[in-house]
């Protein structure tokens, strides 16, 4: 299904999105040296909560999982990239850490993503590994107009990856939202330009460039959930929820100029 949002919808999402952004941020505030993946899970839980907001994770049950996913937040350390389920770690200096949220509010989801460097140790490796995402998504988010394809956006991310000298794994990417987190499209992380499904406003898309330093397959963990890379190298994700409007793509995942706290345990 492929929902076009009218534009009270549209409002709507917008505050989604912002709440989602919020939330990201004080979370990546927090996520210091020494702080246990299960804390941060407990604080957007938390943060969701009070927003009056519903997880889209924790009744999540997919084909691809292992039963409900159970947890408010993805949290994906080092080797890990998507659907990191919250474990009992510890955060060291140098942990590249993705955060992926995603929230139903007032009947309209939003979803993001962030890689970020935890501590002081600088990696150039791995934070190249984040920029190229960014640089991805910024690609994919200029080439999401009317009128344009869903093979633009997929090209213009695909190029960026590739450039940078990184293998695209195309199992996962981004994907239609709106009512629901995941629906049709489908959107690759490389493709044909000028193919595919023709953009329009009110269209709700999430765009997520996620790469692993030195290969394109993936190994599933233990816990039926957390995605690595299969040859143990770092990876990082990086994802917006954008609007097709008249104007061209409206990026709903920015975070307030207030920001959000979290709740005091």
């Amino acid at each position: 299904m492929i929902e076009i949002l009218n534009p009270a919808e549209l409002a709507r999402a917008r505050v989604t999105g912002a709440l989602v952004a919020d939330i990201l941020q004080a979370l990546k505030a927090r996520a210091t040296v020494g702080t246990n993946l299960l804390d941060i899970d407990r604080w957007a839980k938390a943060m969701i909560l009070e927003a009056g907001a519903q997880s889209c994770y924790v009744d999540y049950a997919p084909s691809f999982g292992n039963g409900p996913f159970g947890h408010y937040v993805c949290t994906a350390v080092n080797d890990a990239v998507l659907h990191g389920l919250p474990v009992d770690y510890t955060l060291a200096d140098g942990d590249l850490l993705t955060l992926d949220l995603a929230v139903v509010n007032d009947g309209i989801a939003a979803d993001a993503a962030i890689s970020f460097m935890v501590g002081t140790s600088q990696q150039p490796k791995s934070m190249a590994l984040i920029a190229a995402t960014e640089r991805a998504l910024a690609a994919g988010i200029a080439a999401a107009r009317p009128g344009a394809r869903l093979g633009d956006i997929s090209s213009a991310i695909g190029a960026v990856l590739t450039g940078a000298g990184y293998p695209i794994n195309v199992e996962f990417g981004g994907h239609g939202i709106g009512s629901t987190m995941h629906q049709d499209p489908h959107v690759s992380n490389t493709g044909q330009a000028g193919r595919g499904y023709k953009l329009r406003p009110g269209l709700l898309l999430a765009l997520e460039p996620w790469v692993m330093e030195d290969t394109d397959r993936l190994i599933t963990d233990a816990d039926g959930w957390t995605l690595r890379s299969a040859t143990g190298s770092r990876t990082a994700h990086t994802e917006h929820t954008i609007a097709i409007t008249a104007d061209g793509a409206e990026i709903l995942t920015l975070p307030t100029a207030a920001g959000r706290s979290i709740p005091v345990d």
